[in-house]
């Protein structure tokens, strides 16, 4: 969600077609009118579920465009990365997107049913990013710490709670991913998965920059991958998010970077509440086809 255009002041989730939105951030009626937007060929969609890894693809949507140059990105230090490549859904932003200049890059948390349909006719691209459940959960719960147009967990175990139940934005986590895979074959659809991200960025910058039609020499891809760290965008503060205003995060609260890894699910879980969470994974993901790392020791 882009921090600069959040309300402060009601963290009232708002259910829109089965879909929770945020009151004040987001307007319904708004976003009802995303799915009728033109489409042109060279646009494109970093779609993601909350805490997934959507800056980090920003940033290499980003540093591919420069062609691995920093400073053409520096220079613009009063934006963020959420200015350049701003979520789709916010107030203002649909209007903005229809006026933009090609090539349009957005990021969305919104599940399938409010995209445009011509997406499935194979018109623009779409980089799906998926991130193991566990760990989106605990980063989720850091984030509404942190967030102050979100409500403030109770406790962990609250939230806990909540997420299993998809009363967060952005719903149910099974649904989203659920929803968008099913009709990847209908688009021009890249599914990438954060662990892959963390396991060989090179790789997947390479993966991404082929999916986008990217001509970069070597140098220029490695100069992409290195600025695209979790290390190195933690020093970058328009790929950091430190630039936000403290009324929208509570920056003595929390860093909006945490720590970018996998399984630290495994601090903050208790063995009552990964059984239940295994539980309800396998019943609504059996038929998935797709095997998660849960772990960063799980890499062969």
């Amino acid at each position: 969600m882009d921090l600069n255009d959040a309300k402060t002041h009601d963290h009232k989730l708002v259910a829109h077609k089965g879909f929770y939105l945020i009151n004040g951030t987001h307007d319904p009626d708004d976003v009802d009118r995303i799915y009728n937007l033109d489409i042109r060929d060279s646009d494109v969609f970093i779609v993601t579920y909350p805490k997934s890894g959507t800056i980090w693809m920003q940033q290499i949507l980003l540093m591919l465009e420069a062609k691995g140059d920093l400073t053409a990105i520096s220079k613009l230090n009063n934006y963020s990365n959420a200015d350049l490549i701003p979520w789709i859904e916010l107030n203002g932003n649909r209007q903005a997107f229809i006026s933009a200049p090609s090539p349009r890059q957005r990021v969305t948390h919104l599940q399938y049913q409010f995209l445009p349909p011509a997406l499935s006719q194979k018109k623009g691209k779409v980089i799906y990013v998926a991130r193991n459940p566990k760990d989106v959960l605990v980063s989720y719960y850091y984030f509404h710490k942190v967030a102050n147009m979100l409500e403030t967990p109770k406790s962990f175990d609250d939230f806990f709670e909540k997420f299993l139940r998809g009363e967060v934005f952005g719903s149910s986590w099974f649904e989203h991913i659920k929803t968008w895979y099913s009709h990847k074959d209908e688009m021009n659809m890249l599914f990438i998965t954060y662990e892959e991200m963390i396991q060989d960025l090179q790789s997947a910058v390479e993966r991404i920059s082929l999916f986008l039609s990217k001509e970069l020499t070597n140098e220029q891809l490695t100069n992409v991958v290195k600025h695209s760290t979790f290390s190195n965008m933690k020093k970058i503060p328009q790929a950091s998010y430190e630039q936000v205003p403290g009324d929208l995060l509570s920056h003595h609260l929390g860093r909006f970077m945490r720590k970018g890894t996998i399984g630290d699910w495994k601090n903050h879980f208790t063995v009552a509440q990964n059984e239940r969470f295994d539980e309800v994974f396998l019943r609504e993901m059996e038929d998935f086809p797709f095997l998660f790392i849960w772990d960063i020791n799980d890499f062969k």
